[in-house]
């Protein structure tokens, strides 16, 4: 990086901050941080629906599996979850977003207190709000390993510097803040992806252009979909999980569908994101399955690629700005966690732990929002310096084994909750499914070896944890049905569609009006 490089990130990281300064002005209750009011426009909605799922992980542990497997790594990752959006468009979207228009909640968990009990609540929130932490480290890591390759500085200086800056912008302004700074990274990470892209077509000359390179041997299986360890298995188990994970399941998503007028236009935000993962990873991934060709890696696997590539070819002022798409990506998805996260602590846990927390006003609850929103990052910050240890080996491990492994458990009672077929299953179906699933996983990761290259194949540590869930759900559901007329009641109110463009309202979360007839 030289003095133009550097002048590019600095302004990027003045816009990041002068946009949680301007959100500040329209934040003024809980309601506005958590979940903009109901404000928010759908078509920006969808786009910080979109960039909220991407982090520096792309364009490295991702960007190693590109590298070492080729376009894989665009068919077991980035096509499921436009897959699983585009399923929940439908099935997820409109009734998260009923949450807030008809049960007047701010956080995605609120709801489950009446859905099944507060112990239900309880454990999926600190459950949810522990695998955060670790799932956002892992992103803070990410972006320092690329910031160390760029400008040499420590991976601990790395995460100290995008942290804090992100700290500042999305404590200001909340939802607001993230989804202004995510529409001005989107429009970054389009510039810088396209000029990434441009310059490795340009280099394909010599080895037969667009379409002849795939011959070239450094890309032998390059063009099969499915190789390595990401088969068929963990195709499907990431489909699933996904499903959950990107349409609520870890939270900071379900905040946007949250966040719009109504479900009609959740749905359009929805849809909207499932397109721009359908079509925009393809420019991205692109230049990382031709990596082999140009550059070669220096970490085994493969991991800095895509970094020493971009030295390579762009040159300096574009670099600057790849590097910003590079941050662009992860202050999304860490600010827009930090926000669900301060939800599902001041709205879900603080008043089961303190008196006082029952009987804050709004000025205190949003005190409360932003110093939860600090101590998150800060926390989540304290376990990127550990990333690389042997607890969670590296960041490719920590995003697909810890927290694919650990989603569906933790999504599938708050997800599926929210469906008509499913209620019959109430907290014992929640809480079991949830223990079991999660000591699954640590069963299949840790004191189980199956003689399959030293351990339990990956395919099996994802999808195993998650069908162990699945099926105790819906089997207790059936044997041990808990419905109850409240239950139902809630359950077709967020369920019944013939009034979205009003905000009906409960007369109290604890007693569940009577549902609509409905025909």
């Amino acid at each position: 990086m030289n003095g133009l490089d550097w002048a590019v990130l600095i302004a990027y990281f003045g816009v990041m901050v002068a946009i949680g300064v301007w959100s500040h002005k329209r934040v003024d209750n809980v309601s506005d941080f958590f979940t903009a009011g109901g404000k928010m426009p759908w078509w920006l909605s969808g786009i910080s629906h979109h960039m909220s799922g991407y982090s520096a992980v792309m364009f490295t542990g991702y960007a190693g599996i590109a590298y070492t497997y080729g376009v894989t790594s665009f068919i077991t990752w980035s096509f499921p979850i436009a897959l699983g959006i585009a399923i929940g468009a439908k099935l997820f979207a409109p009734r998260i977003n009923r949450l807030r228009s008809r049960l007047h909640v701010a956080s995605p968990l609120e709801y489950l207190k009446n859905r099944y009990n507060l112990k239900t609540q309880q454990a999926l929130a600190w459950s949810g709000m522990l695998l955060k932490i670790v799932d956002v480290g892992a992103k803070w890591a990410a972006i320092a390993t690329l910031l160390s390759v760029f400008t040499g500085v420590s991976l601990n200086q790395g995460i100290l510097i995008t942290g804090v800056i992100t700290a500042i912008y999305c404590t200001i302004g909340g939802l607001w803040a993230d989804a202004l700074t995510e529409l001005g990274q989107f429009i970054i990470q389009l510039l810088a992806g396209v000029a990434m892209f441009v310059a490795v077509v340009a280099k394909l000359g010599p080895y037969g252009g667009f379409f002849g390179v795939w011959d070239e041997p450094e890309l032998d299986g390059h063009a099969k979909p499915l190789v390595g360890p990401y088969g068929t298995v963990f195709l499907l188990a990431f489909l699933f999980i996904k499903l959950f994970e990107y349409n609520g399941g870890m939270l900071n998503q379900a905040q946007r569908y949250m966040a719009t007028a109504n479900a009609r236009e959740a749905t359009r935000s929805a849809r909207l994101s499932a397109v721009l993962w359908l079509v925009w990873p393809l420019v991205l991934f692109f230049p990382m399955w031709m990596s082999p060709l140009l550059v070669d890696a220096k970490k085994p696997d493969g991991s800095d690629s895509y970094a020493l590539m971009t030295e390579q070819l762009l040159p300096h002022g574009l670099l600057g700005l790849v590097i910003v798409g590079f941050f662009s990506h992860t202050m999304a998805m860490c600010s827009s966690d930090a926000n669900a996260i301060a939800a599902v602590f001041t709205r879900d846990v603080a008043p089961v732990l303190s008196k006082r927390a029952r009987a804050w006003t709004d000025h205190a609850g949003l005190i409360a929002a932003r110093l939860t929103t600090v101590v998150f990052l800060a926390l989540s910050m304290a376990v990127a310096t550990q990333v690389n240890s042997p607890a969670f080996k590296d960041i490719i491990t920590v995003v697909i084994k810890w927290v694919a492994g650990l989603m569906g458990p933790i999504a599938i009672p708050m997800m599926l909750g929210l469906l008509r077929p499913f209620r019959r299953s109430g907290p014992t179906a929640a809480l079991t499914s949830w223990a079991l699933g999660l000591l699954t996983f640590w069963l299949v990761n840790y004191p189980i070896h199956w003689n399959v290259d030293g351990g339990v194949p990956l395919q099996y540590q994802v999808s195993i944890p998650l069908a162990v869930s699945l099926i105790l759900y819906i089997a207790i559901g059936y044997f041990k049905p808990e419905d109850t007329p409240e239950r139902d009641a809630l359950i077709e109110r967020i369920n019944t569609d013939d009034d979205d463009s009003a905000s009906a309202v409960l007369p109290t979360q604890a007693e569940p009006a009577a549902p609509k007839t409905v025909t």
